[in-house]
């Protein structure tokens, strides 16, 4: 019987076979003592930050979602346009143009009250009458038989003088006429703390007229928007004490911006 034998490797090749066993014996050596085991040491990513919890259950940093958005390609800008954007412009219609539509509808609501009436402080002319003026009655030399009627405007707001005076003394039953070549181009209008005119011829120069006598108390009405409609309050200018003489011929010019103009007719 054959009896077998090991073959005993060469002192070179044991000597390769003893540094491989070293060189395995350290790396399982490493491996132990981390308790991880053998890494792979390859290329390294970036750490992507994750949300911590907070005791308010809410993320701690805005960082994560932040990051997500951009690596989404822009999602998250996407979603707050579409999604919460509607909130967002209804937040802002409210805050700008909201208000202004409140607004704009108080201003609209005061307008149509103002149609209805002059908003205080208007500077709309009013009519002049005896409540707003302070009316004289002044003979003069010349022309002969001449009287000039002043209002002086003593109101704030400018007024007008339309059309011609009312005249009468005392208890006299018709109504002076009026010079019509004296109607003037435009309204008179006086503002405050001007004077408007008007002349009256007494008597006839020639003594044609009739009916003569003398006048006591003058009484001046003012006319309204229309013809011989009330203008309003009449005025009493004072008389000289010797009264003043009238015949038939009695006229009164239309209302003038000049004293000239009032006793040129």
């Amino acid at each position: 019987m054959r009896t077998s034998r090991t073959r005993r490797p060469s002192a070179p090749r044991a000597r390769l076979l003893a540094a491989a066993g070293v060189t395995l014996a350290a790396l399982a050596l490493t491996a132990c003592n981390d308790g991880t085991g053998v890494k792979d040491e390859g290329a390294s990513k970036p750490a992507t930050p994750t949300a911590s919890a907070t005791p308010g259950g809410g993320s701690a940093s805005g960082t994560g979602a932040a990051s997500e958005g951009a690596a989404s390609g822009g999602s998250a800008q996407s979603d707050a346009g579409t999604t919460n954007g509607s909130g967002t412009g209804r937040a802002t219609t409210a805050a700008s143009g909201g208000g202004t539509g409140s607004d704009s509808g108080k201003a609209a609501s005061s307008a149509g009250r103002g149609g209805t009436s002059a908003p205080q402080g208007s500077t709309s002319p009013v009519l002049c009458n005896g409540s707003n003026t302070a009316v004289t009655a002044q003979q003069v030399s010349r022309p002969l038989n001449h009287m000039l009627i002043t209002v002086k405007n003593t109101g704030s707001k400018t007024c007008n003088l339309t059309y011609y005076p009312v005249l009468r003394f005392d208890e006299m039953q018709w109504v002076p006429s009026a010079i019509e070549s004296s109607r003037p181009q435009a309204v008179t209008a006086l503002a405050p703390g001007e004077s408007g005119y008007a002349g009256v011829l007494l008597a006839a120069a020639d003594g044609s007229g009739d009916g003569g006598t003398t006048g006591r108390r003058l009484t001046v009405s003012f006319q309204g928007s229309t013809p011989n409609s009330s203008g309003g309050a009449a005025a009493t200018p004072s008389l000289p004490a010797k009264g003043v003489y009238y015949d038939s011929s009695l006229a009164v010019t239309y209302w003038q911006s000049s004293m000239d103009d009032a006793l040129a007719y």
